[in-house]
């Protein structure tokens, strides 16, 4: 029998592993940390916000410039962080780079009384997509609407679909305190799943769909979004999920330690390169996947040595 879980006892999350993994993760330095990549797995740092955001930016100019009307490619991106969108419509139309042909799929949305948010909710990450980057970009320059893949409730499987009509060269994300990219949350520890989580085969057969978040997801989002007011926080979103995700050519994940803690990338980083992947870490499903990479910022590393405040 697995441990029950430290932050949430009805669920499947990290505090469920072997201690013994958990405490190898913890004792990671960053020297250790850059010397965890291997084939088909990068490590990358940057020593400065502006460099790291603007190579989280180039790759969605890069993935767009290489699209053609015959053979259209995109991006996939998040919300969380956003800091690279702004900069990316800038360089399009600084560079006037003409994107009509590329696309660009959203990650995911919050979903409340069976519907994805309204594109005007506070909280909508279509809202953030287009305020922060595709608004911004020249009408002359920008791909239609038609290429842009937002999630709906009720166009999941046109969106899974989506990803065989253009090839997505990355998908782009960050990494959420319960170890998720996207809201490929844990699932909770009931029915089949009592005393085992889900394989990471059954995991990996996941598509688009609606997500019960796990409590620790509901709360992160309350602290980085809404001032703390985990009230406002759906409990549900729509998410891409692991099938599209490896369509993808590549994932790149970005760490600027805003999202996450130190120790949770640690430990996601030990266990995509040691190949230990486990749903109720859904981050390191990623190990099976051929092309990741995990961009730090070097100063959000931070440290996991015990410091009372």
């Amino acid at each position: 029998m697995r441990p029950i879980s430290k932050v949430a006892p009805d669920w499947w999350d990290y505090t469920t592993l072997d201690a013994e993994l958990l405490s190898d993760a913890a004792r990671l330095t960053p020297k250790d940390l850059a010397k965890l990549s291997r084939p088909g797995f990068t490590v990358k740092f940057y020593d400065t916000r502006e460099e790291f955001y603007l190579a989280e930016a180039l790759e969605y100019l890069n993935a767009w410039k290489a699209s053609t009307e015959n053979e259209p490619t995109g991006i996939c991106g998040p919300i969380g962080p956003t800091e690279q969108l702004p900069l990316v419509a800038r360089m399009v139309n600084d560079l006037e780079v003409d994107i009509r042909s590329a696309h660009f799929w959203a990650m995911d949305e919050w979903y409340v009384d069976g519907k994805e948010v309204a594109p005007n909710h506070p909280l909508s990450f279509r809202k953030a997509d287009m305020d922060l980057c595709f608004s911004r970009i020249d009408k002359k320059l920008r791909m239609p609407e038609k290429n842009l893949h937002f999630l709906r409730a009720d166009n999941l499987a046109e969106y899974t679909a989506s990803y065989d009509k253009a090839k997505c060269l990355v998908m782009q994300g960050g990494q959420g305190e319960v170890k998720h990219w996207a809201f490929n949350d844990p699932f909770a520890r009931k029915g089949a799943y009592k005393d085992a989580p889900p394989s990471p085969e059954q995991f990996r057969k996941l598509s688009a769909r609606v997500v019960t978040l796990h409590p620790m997801t509901i709360i992160q989002n309350a602290r980085t979004s809404g001032g703390g007011v985990v009230s406002n926080v759906p409990a549900q979103a729509l998410s891409v999920g692991p099938l599209e995700t490896w369509k993808s050519g590549k994932v790149s994940i970005w760490h600027a330690g805003n999202h996450d803690n130190p120790f949770g990338l640690r430990l996601t980083t030990l266990m995509i390169s040691k190949k230990l992947p486990d749903s109720a870490v859904p981050m390191s499903l990623l190990a099976d996947h051929p092309n990741v990479q995990f961009n730090f910022l070097r100063s959000g590393i931070g440290t996991c040595e015990t410091e009372m405040h």
